[in-house]
């Protein structure tokens, strides 16, 4: 009988023995993607921190990005984001059982506590996403390089572009800071000091700042002129009154200048140095010494400019909400409307584009409980017109949901603009250097035609007359026990030499 011989066992050397632990798998982070996702259905503030940072697909897990697309849904929808509400909006989807159905969705608000970390958090996930990214992008050129057909500099051309929207897509720009945050308690101290009655935001236009007193919290105000009348100019000029005169924190969203452009705009107006002199770099040594003293009220002012381009309703919203939760801006500056996109969401025409737009600005405004200065463009009916050049509510372009949704619509008019070098009142006062803001409708107030000085080469406008304040105000408070009496003549002036201009209301 044949004996049976074992049959050898085939030996492998350790080197030739891969381990999974070394194979590669795509950059990942579930359990931070668990840990932010929990943490925004548990606490409102972790998705105001971190919705403008993330979209679905930066989630690895498939079931993420449909718990995300429902969180992002009901923000849309400013429905309230919770564990209840997120799990009905997937059922609605009918993606809750492709989720993980209740219980993991239970489970994810069960890995966190708070949304202490969430912004951390949701940019380390950003981070891997951007790398997965990378790697697919890595991957096309290579399969791209080795095609001989193909031209190299297209090759090139395609690498960068590709690069290029990875960057653009995921790394959103944030808002510039000139000053970080001051205390509390200090700002609201300096806030009521600074109001001297005012129950909204003042301007520092002493006229305008009497008939509206300040901006109302949750207004939306409608600021229209052609081109070149000086809207940015004025906003500029108010947003400088606000930051440095009142410590007020100011939010420009500049759609259609860079933040460089407008802090230069800003810093011509404060030193008295006029823009094409800035521009070119051509200063004298007292004006570079004036420069360096005078830019550091500025540089300490509470302005925040972000000057994305084709900023869409949503993102500006969500800015907007972060701002306000974490420098507390008082103010919501727009340059301007016509620029902004309301998004892929919006069907229809420009028409009905414009009307989402102000109506969304609006719901911002009451959301956050401040006015939203939203400049825009007229038409050129103002132009086509003769006699007075003044422009009307009907010149508003685009939508007459802009004056509908507006609770004030104003107007800015130079008569210099069109070649005019008189105002068009009785005594013909000449309008060299001046303006007019004009307040076509006030939901809550009345109109009025104000005043302003405009200073051309520093882009700046200001009061007209400051001193005749004071001097109407100390002729009509004589001392009574004094035994003079003001005369009219002496309380009021000449009248027939009194014109507009000279009033000082």
């Amino acid at each position: 009988m044949k004996s049976l011989q074992p049959i050898p066992s085939k030996t492998f050397k350790k080197s030739n023995v891969i381990s999974l632990e070394k194979g590669k798998i795509p950059p990942q982070a579930i359990d931070l993607e668990e840990a932010v996702l929990g943490a925004m259905m548990i606490d409102k503030k972790g998705v105001d921190d971190v919705i403008d940072i993330l979209h679905s697909e930066v989630f690895y897990k498939e079931s993420h990005k449909l718990i995300y697309d429902a969180i992002f849904t009901l923000f849309q929808n400013t429905e309230p984001i919770d564990l209840l509400s997120v799990s009905n909006q997937l059922r609605k989807s009918g993606n809750l059982e492709a989720a993980g159905g209740d219980f993991y969705i239970v489970g994810l608000t069960q890995k966190v506590s708070s949304s202490a970390h969430i912004e951390f958090h949701a940019r380390i996930v950003l981070q891997k996403y951007i790398q997965r990214k990378l790697i697919t992008i890595s991957s096309e050129i290579i399969e791209e390089a080795y095609d001989e057909t193909m031209d190299v500099f297209d090759l090139l051309d395609t690498a960068e572009t590709k690069l290029f929207e990875v960057t653009q897509g995921n790394l959103k720009k944030s808002s510039e800071s000139a000053q970080g945050l001051v205390d509390q308690a200090i700002k609201k101290i300096q806030e009521i000091s600074n109001k001297k009655g005012m129950s909204g935001v003042a301007t520092g236009f002493d006229r305008l700042d009497e008939l509206t007193s300040g901006w109302q919290p949750s207004d939306l105000v409608i600021l229209a002129a052609r081109p070149g009348m000086g809207k940015t100019a004025f906003v500029m000029s108010m947003a400088k009154n606000m930051a440095i005169d009142f410590d007020t924190p100011v939010a420009i969203f500049s759609l259609e200048m860079s933040s460089v452009q407008l802090i230069t705009r800003m810093i011509s107006s404060e030193t008295g140095i006029s823009s094409g002199k800035l521009r070119k770099g051509n200063l004298e040594p007292h004006e570079w010494e004036q420069l360096n003293v005078k830019v550091k009220n500025l540089s300490k002012a509470p302005i925040f400019i972000d000057d994305t381009p084709s900023l869409s309703i949503f993102d500006l919203r969500a800015k907007a909400r972060r701002l306000a939760s974490q420098h507390g801006i008082k103010i919501i500056v727009i340059d301007y409307l016509q620029l902004m996109t309301a998004g892929s969401s919006s069907g229809g025409n420009r028409e009905q584009e414009i009307s989402t737009i102000s109506r969304n600005l609006k719901a911002l405004a009451k959301e956050l409980a401040i006015p939203v200065i939203a400049l825009s463009q007229l038409s050129r009916a103002v132009e086509t017109r003769g006699g007075s050049k003044r422009p009307l509510l009907s010149d508003l372009r685009e939508s007459g949901a802009i004056e509908q949704d507006a609770d004030i619509v104003s107007f800015i008019f130079r008569p210099e603009y069109y070649g005019l070098t008189e105002w068009d009142d009785e005594e013909h006062t000449p309008c060299e250097g001046q303006a007019e803001f004009i307040v076509a409708k006030h939901r809550n107030g009345g109109l009025e035609n104000i005043r302003l000085k405009f200073t051309g080469h520093l882009a700046q406008f200001s009061n007209l007359d400051d001193g005749s304040g004071s001097e109407f105000q100390s002729k009509m408070n004589v001392n009574p026990h004094s035994g003079m009496t003001a005369s009219a003549e002496e309380a009021f002036g000449i009248h027939d030499n009194l014109d507009d201009g000279d009033v000082p209301f």
